[in-house]
């Protein structure tokens, strides 16, 4: 599948050379804008890292599909052995469940071509037509009031910009727990509201 770079994969800080080192890449089944990456990835996995003197972050990015729908992102990380510890990687990979890290999501490991598969949470995407229904409709309806009675519906307490507008549908996506939990806390709204009529349920994760 065509995927094309959001901002630059593997973007490394600091010297314009090739650093040398261990490093893994976290690719993340996560529908996260850049910005909200780095602070709710990057920022505390790096902090984390530091503090128990494994490494560092050291860049990120995220891809999107041909039709600009976010695909996953990544965040290398440069270890501070050149061994590969496998309590350490245990120790990372727990670490970025706990933030929130959703299934289908993978350590890879440089030096020897690893892959880990990782990630707790289960991933909804809610599909909005963008363009089929009537006019009033778009003009009395909100999408942000669908977005927060979503959150208080499923008790979601999201901290990321997780959507994205395409010609034809705009997506709001939200990782919980349970698919199957989310969808049914939502089920009466979305066959109610005239905005999300038509609209599609897709588990991501």
């Amino acid at each position: 599948m065509l995927k094309r770079f959001f901002t630059t994969l593997f973007k490394r800080k600091g010297d314009t050379e090739e650093p040398v080192g261990n490093f893994i890449v976290a690719q993340l089944n996560e529908k996260v804008m850049p910005i909200d990456r780095g602070l709710v990835y990057e920022d505390p996995i790096d902090e984390f890292l530091k503090e128990k003197q494994y490494g560092e972050v050291t860049g990120g990015g995220t891809l999107q599909e041909k039709t600009g729908e976010l695909a996953y992102c990544d965040i290398e990380i440069k270890l501070s052995t050149d061994d590969i510890h496998k309590s350490i990687i245990a120790d990372i990979i727990d670490k970025i469940e706990t933030i929130g890290a959703p299934k289908g999501s993978k350590l890879i490991i440089e030096k020897t071509k690893e892959e880990i598969s990782f990630g707790k949470k289960e991933g909804l995407a809610l599909y909005i037509d963008g363009q089929n229904l009537p006019p009033e409709v778009y003009a009395e309806c909100d999408i942000n009031f669908v977005l927060s009675e979503i959150h208080r519906l499923t008790n979601i307490k999201s901290n990321a910009d997780r959507n994205w507008q395409g010609e034809k549908e705009t997506a709001l996506y939200f990782f919980s727990d349970s698919f199957e939990q989310m969808k049914n806390s939502i089920l009466d709204f979305i066959e109610t509201y005239p905005l999300c009529k038509g609209a599609r349920i897709v588990q991501i994760a």
